[in-house]
């Protein structure tokens, strides 16, 4: 069933080499949802991610959005990697890395237009890194770093976001910041989608988990996905994770 706005993902399955990393994952994305991706190390979260953006070739199923192929949407799409996949030696500013996120409405080579200024600083002034704009991105902590990729998201005015670990590394402040930025983009109607391994409490920020290893092993809001029965699946063994009442 697809539902309009959506993302619907149908039987995908991912192999590198002979090495099965996905099987037959099902599920629909819905708008105004904060969708956390929990499951072990190698459960393939980076992944299904990955894979939906046309970022690693798919064996078999289908990924759309709104009824077409997500591919043919990724103008609406912001993706926003692991930290430890980017190169923070590359001799950018805070406020470079940000106005990439308004490369594809302007056009390579163009000038930037004043709205698009206008939508860096504010991307800025709302993760609250505006004072280090002309600061070079690799002199920043990884908390602030993150922000700065997160303003750059929020340029872009994407329809659709994904976010592959973005608390690692990151403060309290940040976090706290990420997760209200995610919630404002969830009550704006936009599909937010986060990589995520903590089972600890900040878990009640989401509304609706994936639970992966290899295949889906539930997905749903949280006190349906959070059952240990599912749990065991999922990581096998006892696992210690928040109690949500």
């Amino acid at each position: 069933m697809s539902y309009s706005g959506a993302i619907a993902v149908n039987n995908l399955g991912v192999c590198y080499r002979t090495v099965e990393a996905l099987r037959d994952i099902s599920l629909n994305l819905l708008p105004g949802k904060v969708t956390g991706v929990f499951g072990p190390n190698g459960a393939g979260k980076s992944t299904l991610v990955k894979a939906m953006l046309g970022l690693i070739p798919v064996n078999v199923g289908t990924v759309s959005y709104d009824g077409q192929p997500l591919q043919n949407h990724l103008e609406k799409v912001a993706y926003v990697p692991q930290r430890s996949q980017i190169d923070w030696t590359y001799p950018v500013t805070v406020w470079d890395v940000v106005m990439m996120g308004r490369v594809r409405k302007t056009g390579w080579f163009r000038r930037f237009s004043s709205l698009s200024r206008h939508q860096a600083t504010d991307a800025l002034e709302k993760v609250e890194m505006i004072e280090y704009k002309n600061r070079p991105i690799g002199q920043l902590s990884g908390g602030q770093q993150q922000r700065v990729f997160l303003a750059r998201s929020l340029a872009q005015e994407a329809e659709v976001f994904f976010f592959d670990e973005p608390f690692v590394g990151v403060d309290q402040k940040t976090e706290n910041i990420i997760f209200n930025l995610f919630h404002e983009l969830a009550d704006t109607g936009k599909i937010v989608v986060v990589v995520n391994h903590d089972l600890g409490e900040s878990i009640t920020n989401f509304d609706d988990l994936i639970l992966l290893n290899k295949e889906l092993i539930a997905f749903g809001q949280r006190q349906q996905v959070l059952q240990e029965e599912n749990l065991q699946r999922a990581y096998g063994g006892k696992v210690n994770f928040f109690v949500d009442r």
